[in-house]
């Protein structure tokens, strides 16, 4: 009884299955988006959008009160861990046009989602092409099973393969890759969506200090 689950275990269809499954998705990403699909593992455990949006806001509000109460030239002192966010400082306090810092908050947060989506489509991939996969090996277990028919001893291993490979392409698809997808695409929309407002704040800061800027303070002389 306790050796049956051993039963479902066959290394060499598991193999065929994912690796086939792999092999499509590769053949239709980028080189990019494949580095980008297995580096998408770090990320997919530790990541915390919500977490990283608490600690940004107020970054963006310090930020705020440096450019009002100095100048924007020197936003890029405000002190912060996040790449997106010190690179978003660093380019507002070189800022001249605020038109210019809308077009580069557009390119930045629209090449973070081309580079997300490259990450999480292959995974997606992958998991259209299991079942498919899984289909084909039961294809060649029928082939060599129905080629034993002379013998029924030798039919058991062409049936087993026709059946374990069916179960390893769907479970390959809706228990690993398909939930591997789904997270990353939801990790994706939740942090664009913290840097979203982060830079629509910056942007209103950029506009109102250019077009609108304050006028100067006179100090009276006694």
């Amino acid at each position: 009884m306790g050796a049956e689950p051993l039963m479902l275990v066959d290394l060499q269809a598991l193999l065929l299955v994912v690796g086939a499954s792999l092999a499509v998705a590769a053949a239709r990403a980028s080189r990019g988006d494949i580095g980008r699909a297995v580096r998408a593992f770090g990320p997919l455990l530790s990541a915390d959008p919500h977490a990283d949006a608490a600690r940004a806001m107020p970054m963006v509000r310090a930020i705020e009160r440096v450019a009002h109460m100095q100048t924007l030239a020197v936003t890029d002192r405000v002190h912060t861990r996040h790449p997106v966010l010190a690179a978003a400082a660093r380019a507002l306090a070189d800022c001249t046009d605020p038109e210019a810092y809308r077009v580069y908050a557009e390119e930045t947060l629209a090449d973070r989602a081309r580079r997300h989506r490259g990450g999480y489509e292959f995974w997606a991939a992958a998991a259209d092409a299991a079942p498919a996969m899984g289909l084909a090996g039961t294809v060649v277990g029928l082939i060599a099973m129905f080629a034993n028919m002379a013998a029924p001893e030798a039919m058991g291993g062409g049936m087993a393969l026709a059946l374990v490979t069916t179960l390893y392409g769907v479970a390959f698809a809706h228990l690993v890759a398909l939930p591997i997808a789904r997270r990353l695409e939801r990790l994706s929309l939740d942090e664009l969506a913290w840097q979203r407002r982060a830079f629509d704040h910056l942007i209103a800061l950029a506009e109102r200090e250019l077009r609108h800027p304050p006028a100067p303070r006179i100090r009276a002389v006694s």
